[in-house]
């Protein structure tokens, strides 16, 4: 007999959670297809509103995506486990590994749409880096692309002065990355900090993720220190949070 609680939901969360239950028992599988507006208001007597609704649900829950034109089926992507800590490790890029080799294991990680500009630094990053509004700062934007599916939109900030003629100003950085030759210049990072929170996306994030409709981001944004304190980089990060699965392990 259904709860006093089960009643009030709406019909559409019922057919959502129904489904949600067919999908973690193993009824249906990653790729497979999910019943069709049409079939689940024939199973639930209900409106075809109603039944996109809950399809809807579980597409805004990374459960489901949208084919156009083939319907709703079990999303098969594996989310990344982004392990917060280990991957901005001295021991990783400071022996030449990217950070992304302690999440992606044996996945295939491709970075495109790679620019580098000098640009004036905008007064948010201004204000972080400890430069004067407008100063030179160098921009590195990529997006990030595992298993075929793009998952982050990226852009660090770097003082100009700080980089100039350096790797950090190419496409490609070389072995460990931006922060393996912040430690060639003299200034490694010893500490970091993330401030992280989520949103909708805009419509041009959303675009360049292939988000399905309904998909938050998370939003995160990275500060790099060098020794006595000194802020040198600022990366600002655009995750598709049905990709992640954000991990910390720290000693108490």
């Amino acid at each position: 007999m259904a709860t006093e609680g089960a009643k009030r939901q709406p019909k559409y969360q019922r057919i959502a959670d129904a489904l949600r239950e067919a999908v973690q028992a193993g009824r249906y599988g990653p790729g497979d297809r999910l019943p069709g507006e049409n079939d689940l208001m024939a199973e639930h007597g209900v409106a075809r509103m109603t039944a996109r609704q809950a399809l809807g649900v579980l597409q805004s829950e990374g459960i489901a995506e949208s084919r156009q034109g083939a319907g709703v089926f079990v999303r098969s992507f594996r989310p990344l486990r982004r392990q917060g800590v280990k991957r901005l490790a001295h021991s990783q890029w400071g022996e030449g590994r990217s950070i992304w080799a302690a999440d992606t294991e044996d996945r295939t990680l491709v970075v495109d749409k790679v620019g580098v500009t000098e640009e004036p630094a905008p007064d948010r990053v201004a204000g972080v880096l400890g430069i004067g509004p407008g100063s030179a700062v160098c921009v590195r934007r990529r997006r990030f692309v595992l298993d075929g599916k793009p998952i982050l939109l990226a852009t660090s900030y770097l003082p100009a002065s700080l980089v100039a003629g350096s790797a950090v100003t190419r496409e490609d950085t070389g072995p460990g990355g931006t922060y393996a030759r912040l430690a060639e210049l003299g200034f490694g990072p010893v500490h970091f900090r993330e401030e992280i929170r989520s949103r909708m996306p805009s419509a041009a994030e959303a675009d360049e993720l292939e988000l399905s409709a309904g998909t938050p981001v998370m939003l995160i944004c990275r500060t790099a220190f060098a020794d006595e304190g000194r802020p040198v980089e600022v990366n600002e990060m655009t995750l598709d949070s049905a990709s992640y699965i954000l991990e910390y392990g720290f000693d108490a």
